[in-house]
């Protein structure tokens, strides 16, 4: 009996100590739990101020003085890193100046002698053996100087013109209302090659003929002198702008230029032998339609400006744009950058320019294939992604579709290139001139640039001399001769 109490008793205690570890469980478990939300209320807490945080740290920065970044016009630095060696490469033949065509005048340079007509050193005075003779060819400048011609001439009145004639020679410049003296046929020539050829200021033009030849001339004179200039010249602009309009092909681009502190614009449009330049306040359509032509039927070469849409002509468009556009927006946008249409397009572009230089290489039927399986590859990358959600992407396909037959026109005309780089070439001198002087400061003077720039250039085109073209220009201009000089080039 005592043992089954003894037992009970046991029973009891243990039950309740299975009690009190019941319940010290559960308020444990409700801690833990209380623990883990704290936990995760504080996770969410550190969420909150790391984010907070990031936008503080986003703002300073944005505050914080930058260092001063170069102005738009200058290049970054070029990378670092192994570059194309200058020169010209190992086998190539040399390039060294023309050999003189003759000899004007002949030095003999002798050996020194002694006392018995012994050629001797000049050094030590021993006597030389082996002689030999050398030949040293020199080219050297002649220093100019001034001559100043007067022109003695006769005039009457004739009764049949009703006007007063004076008596000309060949070279001799017209009559102008200038107080002391003219200048020459060379020294005018001489001073527009300096100032629009070699690009120099009116001043540094004015020294550098002061420098060479002692001739004085103040900056207004020569651009005085330049417009005179420019207006003899004026029929032979037009005959070349005529020129153009009668041609085949003709590239055409345009570029910033300032007259008298106004934004304006140079255009320009060439051919192979011909440049014509033209300064204008508009970038309209009507500039290009006035400088061509309404009835001209050649292909405009030209970049995507909507101005040259005014030309009722067949044109292409300049492939090196297209590159160039689809390289700058692979920089800006990295998604462009993965995408399709920026790889592919680049490969057709360079298939396209690459396939035109092969034409004299392949026969008619093999070049006709490979030239209608690109257009179709154009078609086809065009319309794929023309609906694509990337705004650049659908940008550059809209623009291949729309220019798609522009963009290959040049594949089928042997004379048309599918670049515009000559165009671009002809601006470069242009921008280059605007860089040092900062463009024109009156519309005349902006006229009589372009007039003399374009026949310079034609000039170089054609493999004139400039000074001679320009000298023969004006005296057929004294003369009275027809313009058309250059156009029949």
């Amino acid at each position: 009996m005592a043992e089954q109490d003894d037992r009970d008793y046991r029973i009891k205690r243990l039950e309740e100590q299975v009690g009190f570890l019941k319940g010290t469980i559960d308020y444990l478990e409700s801690m833990v739990s209380g623990l883990h939300y704290e936990l995760r209320v504080r996770d969410i807490r550190i969420d909150e101020l790391q984010k907070e945080n990031a936008t503080l740290l986003k703002r300073l920065q944005e505050q914080a003085p930058r260092p001063p970044s170069p102005p738009p016009f200058v290049k970054p630095s070029v990378k670092s890193g192994r570059r194309k060696k200058p020169g010209r490469k190992a086998g190539h033949e040399a390039a060294m100046r023309p050999a003189p065509r003759k000899i004007d005048r002949t030095v003999r340079v002798s050996l020194p002698r002694d006392e018995s007509g012994r050629v001797v050193c000049p050094c030590c005075r021993g006597r030389l053996r082996k002689l030999k003779g050398h030949r040293q060819v020199v080219e050297d400048l002649i220093p100019a100087r001034v001559e100043v011609t007067c022109y003695r001439t006769a005039s009457g009145y004739c009764p049949h013109c009703k006007r007063r004639v004076e008596s000309r020679v060949v070279g001799q410049p017209p009559r102008s209302d200038v107080p002391q003296s003219q200048l020459g046929i060379n020294a005018l020539a001489t001073a527009a090659a300096l100032r629009v050829e070699n690009r120099l200021p009116f001043r540094q033009a004015g020294q550098a003929l002061a420098d060479v030849a002692g001739l004085r001339v103040c900056p207004g004179a020569l651009a005085r002198q330049i417009q005179r200039l420019s207006a003899w010249l004026g029929g032979e602009y037009e005959s070349i702008k005529t020129r153009l309009r009668r041609g085949k092909v003709a590239y055409a681009d345009e570029t910033g230029h300032r007259n008298n502190g106004r934004n304006g614009w140079l255009w320009t449009v060439a051919d192979p032998r011909h440049t014509l330049y033209h300064v204008d306040q508009s970038r309209s359509g009507k500039v290009i339609r006035g400088l061509l032509g309404e009835a001209f039927g050649g292909t405009l070469v030209c970049d995507f400006y909507g101005g040259y849409d005014a030309m009722n002509c067949p044109k292409q468009r300049c492939n090196t744009h297209l590159l160039r556009e689809l390289r700058d927006t692979a920089k800006e946008n990295p998604v462009f950058a993965a995408h399709p249409l920026c790889r592919r397009g680049r490969r057709l572009v360079k298939d396209l320019l690459k396939l035109k230089s092969r034409w004299r290489e392949l026969n008619n039927a093999a070049y006709t294939r490979k030239a209608c399986r690109l257009e179709d590859r154009l078609e086809q990358l065009a319309r794929q992604f023309a609906r694509d959600p990337d705004p650049d992407v659908k940008r550059i396909a809209g623009r291949l579709l729309r220019y798609q037959k522009e963009l290959t026109r040049f594949l089928w005309d042997k004379y048309v290139d599918g670049t515009n780089n000559a165009a671009e070439r002809a601006l470069r001198p242009a921008v280059v001139f605007r860089k040092i002087t900062g463009g024109s400061r009156s519309s005349a003077g902006a006229r009589a640039w372009a007039t003399v720039a374009s026949i310079l250039r034609t000039a170089r085109q054609q493999g004139r001399d400039v000074l001679d073209t320009l000298k023969i220009l004006i005296e057929r201009h004294w003369s009275g001769q027809e313009p058309g000089f250059l156009a029949s080039g």
